[in-house]
C-alpha cells in the first residue's frame, strides 16, 4: 500500500506541505511548470533549496503581484476591510461564493477543484464559528485569497499528481503563546486553527509562537485519513518542506512516501448467521462478496432449537 507518513513536529502550513509534497515529485520541472500554470492572475510560486541546522529541504514562495503574503492573515471578517495586511491602498474583498467561482475556473482536474473547495469551506466555517456570524457574511482578503487559494490547489495537484493509497500523520504541534491579528492578539492555536483540529490529537510543544496556521490544518483535516505516531514503514523517499521562520530547532514539516509494513498482512474475518435464505439468494450474495474484494466465502449449515436446519 502506498502510503504518506506527515510529520508535524514543527507544526503544518500550506507553503511548508507544497514545499515537502514538491520534495517528492520525480520530474520537478514539469510539475512546477503546472503550478504556475493553473490561471490564477498574478500569482507565481517559486520553489528553491533552503538549509535550516545541517538539513536540506525545499522552500516554497507564493507572490502575489510580486509580494509575498502572510499566510495566517488571510481571512477576516467584514468588520476589518484592511487591517493586519499592510496595504494602505483598497483590495476588494471575495465571499465564499465568489472563491468558489475562482477556484472553478482554474486549469486543474475537477478532482483538484472539489478538494481545493471543501478545504476551503473548512477553513471558511471555523472563521465563521470563531466570529459567530453566519459563513455568508465572512469576506476574504483579495490578495490573501489568491495567496490562500494557491497554497490549497498546490497541496491539492500534488497529492492527486502522488496519488497515495492513504495518508497518515503524526499529532500536530500547534505552539503556543500569542499571535497577533486583524483582531488584535489572540492565544495559539488561533480560534480558526483550533475549531478546525477538532478532533485531531495536536499539543502545544515548547516554541511559543504559531506553528500551525488554519491552512494547514484546514488541509490535514481534509486528506489525512488517521493520525497516529510514525506506523512501520518501509521508506521509499523522503521530502523536507522549510518554514520562513528560524528557531534552534530546525523549522520543517518532513513527509514520508513509504510502503505500509502492517498493512500488507492484516485480513478481516466476518461472521454472521442468517436464518430463511434460499440456495440461490446465498449464491448470489458469495458472487457478490467476491466481487467486493472478498479472499473467501463460506457457508456452514447448522441446526439450532428449531429442527429446521439454518444455514451459515
Amino acid at each position: 500500500m502506498k502510503t504518506l507518513f506527515i510529520e508535524c513536529g514543527m507544526g503544518a502550513a500550506g507553503d511548508m506541505l507544497t514545499a515537502a509534497l514538491f520534495d517528492l515529485v520525480e520530474e520537478k520541472e514539469t510539475m512546477l511548470a503546472r503550478m504556475n500554470a493553473i490561471g490564477l492572475e498574478g500569482v507565481h510560486v517559486h520553489i528553491h533549496p533552503v538549509q535550516q541546522c545541517g538539513i536540506q529541504g525545499l522552500h516554497a514562495q507564493v507572490h502575489v503581484h510580486g509580494h509575498e503574503e502572510g499566510e495566517h492573515e488571510h481571512a477576516h471578517d467584514h468588520d476589518h476591510p484592511h487591517a493586519g495586511h499592510g496595504h494602505e491602498h483598497a483590495h476588494s474583498h471575495h465571499t465564499l461564493s465568489d472563491v468558489h467561482r475562482i477556484i472553478h475556473k482554474l486549469n486543474v482536474s475537477e478532482t483538484v477543484k472539489e478538494n481545493a473547495v471543501a478545504v476551503y469551506r473548512l477553513i471558511a466555517q471555523a472563521e465563521a464559528k470563531a466570529h459567530d456570524m453566519p459563513i455568508t457574511n465572512i469576506h476574504f482578503h483579495e490578495v490573501g485569497t489568491l495567496d490562500a487559494i494557491a497554497d490549497i490547489v498546490y497541496v491539492c495537484m500534488l497529492l492527486e499528481h502522488l496519488a497515495f493509497d492513504q495518508i497518515v500523520c503524526s499529532p500536530v504541534c500547534t505552539g503556543s503563546g500569542t499571535v497577533r491579528c486583524a483582531h488584535g492578539i489572540l492565544p495559539v492555536p488561533a480560534p480558526a486553527t483550533a475549531y478546525l483540529l477538532e478532533g485531531i490529537p495536536a499539543y502545544a510543544g515548547t516554541i511559543q509562537t504559531e506553528l500551525c496556521t488554519p491552512t494547514g490544518a484546514a488541509l490535514l483535516k481534509h486528506f489525512v485519513d488517521r493520525f497516529c505516531e510514525m506506523p512501520v514503514l518501509r521508506t521509499r523517499k523522503i521530502g523536507y518542506g522549510m518554514g520562513t521562520k528560524t528557531f534552534e530547532r530546525a523549522n520543517c514539516l518532513r513527509v514520508f512516501w513509504a510502503e505500509d509494513e502492517e498493512a500488507s498482512d492484516e485480513v478481516y474475518e466476518l461472521r454472521c448467521n442468517i436464518d430463511d435464505m434460499s440456495g440461490e439468494e446465498l449464491g448470489f450474495a458469495m458472487d457478490r462478496l467476491f466481487e467486493s474484494g472478498a479472499r473467501d466465502v463460506f457457508l456452514i449449515p447448522l441446526t439450532m432449537k428449531n429442527p429446521v436446519p439454518a444455514c451459515c
